[in-house]
């Protein structure tokens, strides 16, 4: 009998046919019933529900001995038998909250406790419970081989050892002629003589670790996004001057890792998604260019990628190096490409390359829960589908829908990584249903360009007046750049998901905004329910009567809301006035300035510039960070409220007096504001809480995790894991540390 007896082919449990009880009648009495108007049918649908829980509940009690299928619940105990030792406070995690409790006690990091008991003290050993703790890649360094030691005053001979050639390596000078040991200087493979560091590895303040007993464990927290056979952006026509990114900024190239050979093995820089630099690219760019590899290009639709041979590695930060010839120069650190004379493309370039970022969110070729109606019809766009624009979709499905072909739903999904540069104007009637979705394992770009002189240009989307709800609108997978989206209409509902309308519209190559001061979504007169999940954006304007209608619902989750500076309006009407709209925020970080009539909730939540609501006795804030001088409804468990209370606290204890308290409470509040590894879309590190933020940021939301857009990483737990195993597994007497790369 297998762990997974009893299961349905989706592998859920309870959901069987609710009528079984019901044919084992006979056909005499299921007659009766029939006439009846079928109660006992019912009645027997109830019983045969619950009979389904218990049967259920009876097979997930077997599966719970098995740490692979068991419950999440049942994953401590099942450690406990072997000695797992839990993080303090497990206790006091919502048993509704899956995604924390996966990372506070990993199935992997379970099933081989036993096993990593027999590895204990190997670097290897180190390496992999990053990955099954915390689910960070890691390279594991043992300081002590990399202090410089007094060498031995006895010759160097030939007939000595390799332990005695590699001590008289560990004490010299640097070479200035190993420029690639000198280009990995500071980094997880530095292989540098270092003297000797009085910090410790450990420190939670200033982290040394160059000691006998030091060890390093290296971690890299942004991921490797893919990009597969994407157009470039060319900049400079004349010179024939491009970008990897295709909204020509700079964007450094990463490795795509590679598997490790075995168990024992130490990560090296391909196993890791490190950034790839130009002397590392130059002594090895077969290991790097190619099909399957960390990137390749391609010019005029040609099937094979540019040859190796042409390939040339260079510094192009200002474009002053001129290839030759024939020849294709790439910068790896700033993502740029430069053409010879001969190797200009024609009909232009597309190339597949990894990016860094910290989580699935704002469209890309990550996995996408995604639902198709079984009444949808689904026209596809690309490269040898049926239909290769958007727009010839949209007017198919128009032409389908008036001629009874097609009903109110349907489902535009492109193909392939590419860009789409249409003028697209949607309408749709009431109880009408479109989605205009990527497919997966691609990241499709809608360019929206200056095509009128006289009118704006955005993506438009408006609701025909008619009987019955609304149009809905989705949009999954998207990044829209060059102008943003305009709603207008009586529509249902607007549902953004898994986008990016890039904040400022387009970037400089250095990744500020061109247009910082325009919105990305314009929700003018309408009546839609707006949803944003997993998503970029910048400006939300709302324009509506404010006397006639009712305020607007918007529902942002997990996602940044970016007007591209803490001065400017995320949220608002025109002239900065309050929005006619009800804000739910859970999960989101808004950089910027809200204005808005009602924040109904705004849970876990980070906000960057002041927040104004006109009502403040409606809704709630809840384990968030809001500006002081902020209009805000009743806050609980907020800062810097609460920093500022423990002053008060102290005032009141007699510790502080009335002079100092006020300078204090200015001191806690600069003190706990939000910092960011970077604020500029485009970055690598774009939203991500630096690590000198204040630990009342860090660990602010409801369940101890970071507030904002990235709060369901939940890194603050994920980090304390490994500590606790570095701590346990780390070899004995040696000062072990946590470095973080990026």
């Amino acid at each position: 009998m297998s762990p997974t007896s009893g299961r349905d082919p989706d592998g859920r449990y309870g959901s069987r046919d609710p009528d079984g009880l019901y044919a084992r009648l006979p056909q005499w009495h299921r007659m009766r019933d029939a006439e009846a108007g079928e109660p006992l049918r019912a009645l027997l649908a109830v019983i045969a529900e619950q009979a389904d829980l218990v049967r259920s509940a009876i097979e997930q009690n077997y599966d719970d001995w098995f740490v692979e299928t068991a419950a999440d619940w049942a994953l401590p105990y099942l450690g406990d038998l072997v000695g797992y030792r839990l993080l303090p406070g497990y206790e006091d995690t919502p048993g509704t909250d899956r995604g924390l409790a996966e990372w506070l006690a990993p199935r992997r990091d379970v099933a081989d406790t036993v096993a990593n008991r027999r590895r204990k003290g190997t670097l290897a050993l180190l390496e992999e419970l990053s990955a099954s703790v915390a689910g960070w890649p890691a390279r594991a360094v043992e300081f002590s081989r990399l202090l410089a030691a007094t060498q031995p005053v006895r010759l160097f001979r030939a007939d000595e050892g390799v332990a005695d050639r590699h001590r008289l390596r560990r004490g010299h000078l640097a070479d200035l002629r190993d420029g690639d040991g000198l280009d990995l200087l500071g980094s997880p493979f530095d292989g540098q003589a270092h003297t000797a560091d009085v910090r410790r590895a450990a420190s939670p303040r200033r982290q040394g670790g160059y000691t006998p007993a030091g060890v390093g464990l290296f971690v890299w927290r942004l991921g490797p996004y893919a990009i597969s056979r994407g157009p470039a952006y060319c900049l400079d026509r004349a010179r024939n001057l491009y970008t990897f990114s295709i909204l020509g900024n700079d964007s450094p190239l990463v490795t795509k890792p590679e598997p490790e050979p075995s168990a024992t093995h130490i990560a090296a820089v391909d196993n890791v998604p490190a950034y790839i630099s130009r002397r590392l690219l130059a002594d090895r760019l077969a290991d790097y260019y190619g099909p399957g590899k960390s990137f390749a290009i391609w010019r005029d639709g040609e099937f094979q990628p540019v040859p190796l041979a042409d390939i040339v590695v260079a510094d192009l930060t200002d474009w002053t190096y001129r290839p030759r010839r024939g020849q294709v120069c790439v910068d790896p650190e700033l993502g740029r490409i430069a053409f010879g004379t001969r190797s200009a493309p024609r009909r232009g370039v597309w190339v597949t390359h990894h990016y860094a970022f910290g989580d699935d969110m704002g469209g890309g070729q990550y996995p996408r829960d995604r639902v198709t109606p079984r009444e949808a019809a689904v026209y596809r766009v690309g490269p040898g589908r049926t239909h290769e624009r958007i727009n010839d979709a949209y007017e198919q499905w128009r032409t389908d829908r008036s001629s009874g072909a097609a009903g109110a739903s349907a489902i535009i999904e492109i193909t392939h990584s590419g860009a789409y540069q249409e003028q697209l104007d949607f309408a749709l009637d009431p109880g009408e249903r479109l989605e205009l979705r990527a497919a997966e394992g691609t990241r499709p770009v809608i360019r929206l360009l200056d095509w009128y002189s006289n009118r704006p240009d955005a993506l438009n989307v408006r609701g025909n007046p008619g009987e019955g709800p609304g149009g809905r609108l989705v949009l999954d997978g998207l990044l829209v750049t060059g102008r943003g989206l305009s709603v207008t209409g009586p529509l249902g509902s607007l549902m953004i998901r898994h986008c990016t309308l890039v904040p400022g519209w387009s970037l400089e190559h250095h990744c500020a905004p061109r247009s910082p001061q325009e919105p990305s979504l314009v929700l003018d007169c309408t009546t839609a329910c707006v949803q944003i999940e997993r998503s970029i954006l910048g400006t939300i304007r709302v324009i509506g009567d404010e006397v006639g209608t009712e305020p607007l619902p918007i529902h942002i989750a997990d996602s940044i809301l970016d007007a591209t500076a803490d001065d400017l309006e995320a949220l608002s009407a025109p002239d900065c006035r309050h929005a006619h709209a009800v804000l739910h925020a859970q999960r989101t970080t808004v950089i910027g300035e809200v204005h808005t009539d009602t924040v109904e909730i705004a849970e876990d939540c980070l906000f960057t510039g002041p927040l104004h609501v006109a009502r403040r006795s409606v809704g709630c804030m809840r384990f968030s960070y809001v500006p002081p001088a902020s209009r805000t409804p009743r806050r609980y468990q907020c800062q810097p409220d609460l920093v500022r209370a423990a002053v008060d606290e102290r005032v009141e204890r007699g510790e502080l007096g009335a002079a100092e308290a006020a300078a204090e409470r200015e001191a806690e509040a600069r003190r706990v504001r939000p910092r960011f590894t970077s604020v500029r879309y485009g970055t690598p590190a774009y939203g991500q809480l630096a690590r000198g933020c204040a630990t009342e940021i860090t660990r602010g939301a409801g369940d101890r995790s970071e507030p904002g857009a990235f709060h369901d990483l939940f890194q603050p737990q994920r980090e304390d894991n490994l500590r606790a195993r570095l701590a346990e597994y780390s070899p004995a007497g040696t000062d072990a540390g946590l470095f973080f790369v990026s």
